[in-house]
């Protein structure tokens, strides 16, 4: 049987081996970290709705929250609807004013949209509409900005007012309703406008307007994943 001594010497050599390759993990995290912490897009941005930006030339999804769709209305204090949709989107281009946007991004969502989280004069706009109560946290992806519902919600702000349907419910039912009378389920409108080739949501303001003519190239769509690949893009609420 080896004394204590001994199998001191004997492990020394490994444990000052493991310390080293120790010391370089925690190198690497902090170089990583130093890197993340930069914004990898900035520039001038325009609101396309109340959680999707297009900062320098890219389109940005809002990371970690859900704003109410643009034609959605969410019930008032009192009694009574509100357009929370449109003022989503209105907080939104007046937080942003002409002021330089920056962004931090870990990659991108299923529809190729980059997935931010951005700020303006230091003020993070992700956290900042939810603590105002223009968006949900999107807690199915992100409990990043829960603190900031439970803010709005114990405060009755925005959407916070009363009951109201979350976006991602409010998505679900028109969509519901709009595949029982597209063909074969394909509820996605692409429309062929002087701007270009748009497609409508079921959720869209101008959805129910819209007619599919495919002697103009119209057709529907089945995923906006689809859409995109054909080289259309989502109508813009101003």
């Amino acid at each position: 049987m080896q004394d204590s001594t001994t199998r001191y010497l004997n492990i020394r050599p490994v444990a000052s081996a493991l310390a080293g390759v120790a010391a370089l993990f925690v190198v690497m995290i902090v170089s990583m970290g130093g890197t993340s912490a930069q914004p990898n897009l900035s520039g001038s941005a325009r609101v396309v709705d109340g959680d999707t930006l297009d900062v320098a030339g890219k389109r940005v999804r809002l990371e970690g929250i859900d704003a109410p769709e643009s034609a959605q209305s969410c019930a008032r204090a009192s009694e009574g609807t509100w357009k929370c949709g449109k003022a989503a989107s209105d907080a939104l281009r007046e937080m942003i004013g002409r002021r330089r946007v920056e962004c931090r991004s870990d990659g991108k969502d299923g529809y190729g949209r980059v997935l931010g989280i951005c700020s303006v004069g230091g003020q993070e706009i992700n956290a900042e509409l939810v603590r105002q109560g223009y968006a949900w946290a999107f807690v199915k992806y992100s409990d990043s900005y829960v603190a900031q519902e439970a803010e709005a919600r114990a405060q009755r702000k925005g959407i916070w007012q009363r009951k109201t349907e979350p976006a991602w419910d409010y998505r679900k039912h028109h969509w519901a309703r709009a595949e029982q009378t597209a063909p074969e389920g394909c509820a996605i409108k692409g429309n062929v406008t002087k701007n270009g080739h748009i497609y409508h949501m079921p959720w869209s303001p101008w959805y129910g307007k819209v007619r599919i003519d495919p002697s103009k190239g119209e057709r529907w769509f089945c995923s906006e994943s689809e859409a995109l690949a054909a080289g259309w893009r989502p109508v813009e609420v101003h």
